[in-house]
């Protein structure tokens, strides 16, 4: 009878065991699959802000000079091309909290705080 129930034990915690690694696999996929899609945005803002920049301060040269209207026209083109890659570039870091698990704890302490806050509301004469 003892061996039976230690054999069950057995059981039990070999799929809890498996249940756990499975766990595990997916977390480390999800990771991966965040940091992927960090690292390509990441480049695709690096580039488009190095561009935009690069662009803006070739019509801040050519300010005052014979091609002025041009260089006016570059300097804002680049200037926007430049800030919506610095915007690409940011946001790539929100892949990044994901992977770190950033984002799921402020959901947690949201939800926490809106069910302490409602039960606040409920009307105490009625219980």
């Amino acid at each position: 009878m003892l061996a039976n129930m230690t054999s069950a034990q057995q059981y039990g915690n070999a799929d809890s065991l498996k249940n756990e690694i499975i766990k595990l696999k997916t977390d480390v996929t999800e990771i991966q699959l965040n940091l992927g899609k960090a690292h390509g945005q990441f480049k695709k803002g690096i580039l488009l802000a190095t561009l935009g920049y690069s662009v803006t301060i070739a019509g801040g040269l050519m300010l005052g000079r014979e091609n002025d209207d041009l260089g006016q026209v570059l300097l804002y083109t680049g200037g926007a091309v430049g800030l919506g890659g610095t915007f690409v570039l940011l946001d790539s870091f929100k892949f990044l909290g994901k992977a770190a698990g950033k984002h799921a704890s402020k959901k947690k302490k949201k939800r926490s705080a809106s069910a302490f806050s409602s039960a606040k509301l409920l009307p105490t004469g009625n219980r």
